[in-house]
């Protein structure tokens, strides 16, 4: 994983939700129905778009070290990078690694073919919610099935959580959910999450 970097105009970022950092630890629930919110800072966000068919998806895939996925909700992932379907010519990439030499490397993968390579890491950012309730948070603004019979890990597509636009991906069956928003309505988002994580903390109301 790239080192962060701690000089220059990178180090001055601010995130979209970093006045909401106390706000989202505090709301945490613990134990049998417990759920937690933050944010992850900085994820490198690439977007893709060729030819799923071509000879330039082919090496797109090879420099990513996983094939670009071919069906609505599918995600494919290498050590560094993970890749999110979001359309038939169109990814979104994910990447622990610099935005600026993946952007690089997959401008030179793409060698001039029809398409486009675009860091798109400032328009979102990323939310994890999880824990045993996390699926029951989702769940009262989400208009997706999200019983593990209709949508479990490694799945991502775009949908709606209340009434903000997001792409959603599931990490896992605790279950761990990622939610990428746009900046911009990051903090409506974050604020509208908190909120239905409030009544988790006291007793289950039969």
């Amino acid at each position: 994983m790239a080192e962060p970097i701690t000089e220059g105009p990178v180090a001055l970022r601010t995130s979209p939700l970093s006045h909401l950092q106390e706000r989202m630890g505090a709301a945490a629930v613990s134990g049998a129905r417990g759920v937690t919110l933050a944010e992850l800072l900085f994820v490198t966000m690439v977007n893709v778009r060729v030819d799923p068919a071509s000879a330039a998806a082919d090496r797109i895939g090879r420099t990513l070290g996983a094939p670009l996925p071919r069906r609505c909700g599918d995600t494919a992932a290498s050590s560094l990078h993970t890749i999110m379907w979001l359309g038939p010519d169109e990814w979104l990439v994910l990447s622990r690694a610099d935005a600026g030499a993946v952007t690089t490397q997959l401008r030179q993968a793409l060698d001039g073919a029809p398409g486009s390579v675009v860091d798109v890491s400032a328009n979102r950012t990323t939310l994890e919610l999880s824990g045993p309730a996390a699926r029951e948070v989702l769940e009262k603004g989400c208009p997706l099935d999200l019983h593990p019979r209709a949508f479990g890990p490694g799945r991502a597509v775009s949908t709606t959580v209340g009434p903000i636009a997001v792409l959603l991906w599931q990490l896992d069956d605790s279950p761990t959910y990622r939610l990428l928003p746009r900046s911009s309505f990051a903090d409506y988002l974050a604020r509208w999450l908190i909120d239905a994580m409030s009544e988790y903390g006291g007793p289950r109301v039969a």
